[in-house]
C-alpha cells in the first residue's frame, strides 16, 4: 500500500489540478474502494510526517496543496519573485511588441537580431502579451500583441499614450 500512496502522490502533484478519483482509479487499474484506501494511507502518511503538503478532496476529485501553516513562509519566498524587474532583453521585445503589433516573434528577431523565445514566454506568463492571431503565410506564425495588463502596468488608458519615437531623426543622431 505504501509504493501504491507514493504513485498516487506523485500522479497528483505532476497533474497540479484536481483529478477525478473514478479517473484516478482507471487510470491505476484499481477499483475506487481500493483507491480510496491508498488515499487514505497517503492522507494519513502526509499527516504523520508533517509533511508540506496535504489531500485535498473536491467532490469526487482530489488534489495537493500546501498544508496552511506553511503558507506564510511561501507567500514571502514567491513575493520577490513577482516582484522582480524586467530584463534589457525582455523590455526590447516588449516595445517591439507594442509598437509594431501584431508581431510574429520572426518579427522581433528580425529588429533584435537575436532569439527572442525566452523573453516572450516571459512576457506570456506575465500577462503582458498574449496571443492574437496567425499570419497568414507560410508556416501560420503566431501573431502577439500587448494586453490591457500591460496597459495597466505602464500607466497608460491606451497604445495612443506610448511615446512617439522619431526613428529618423534619432538615426541622424548617432550618426547612422
Amino acid at each position: 500500500m505504501e509504493n501504491l500512496s507514493a504513485i498516487i502522490e506523485a500522479i497528483l502533484f505532476v497533474s497540479g489540478d484536481p483529478v477525478r478519483v473514478d479517473a484516478l482509479a482507471h487510470a491505476m487499474n484499481l477499483t475506487v474502494s481500493e483507491l480510496e484506501e491508498a488515499l487514505s494511507a497517503l492522507n494519513d502518511h502526509l499527516a504523520l510526517e508533517n509533511r508540506g503538503i496535504q489531500l485535498n478532496r473536491s467532490g469526487e476529485t482530489v488534489f495537493l496543496s500546501i498544508c496552511p501553516r506553511y503558507a506564510p513562509q511561501v507567500e514571502a519566498f514567491l513575493q520577490p519573485l513577482q516582484k522582480q524587474p524586467l530584463s534589457q532583453a525582455v523590455l526590447e521585445t516588449l516595445s517591439i511588441v507594442a509598437y509594431r503589433q501584431p508581431v510574429t516573434k520572426g518579427d522581433i528577431e528580425a529588429v533584435r537580431g537575436v532569439k527572442c523565445d525566452y523573453s516572450v514566454q516571459s512576457l506570456l506568463n506575465k500577462g503582458f502579451i498574449e496571443e492574437c492571431g496567425r499570419r497568414e503565410t507560410l508556416g501560420r506564425p503566431i501573431l502577439y500583441a500587448t494586453t490591457d495588463k500591460f496597459l495597466q502596468h505602464f500607466g497608460m488608458e491606451t497604445l495612443a499614450d506610448l511615446p512617439s519615437v522619431d526613428l529618423l531623426n534619432q538615426r541622424e543622431e548617432i550618426g547612422v
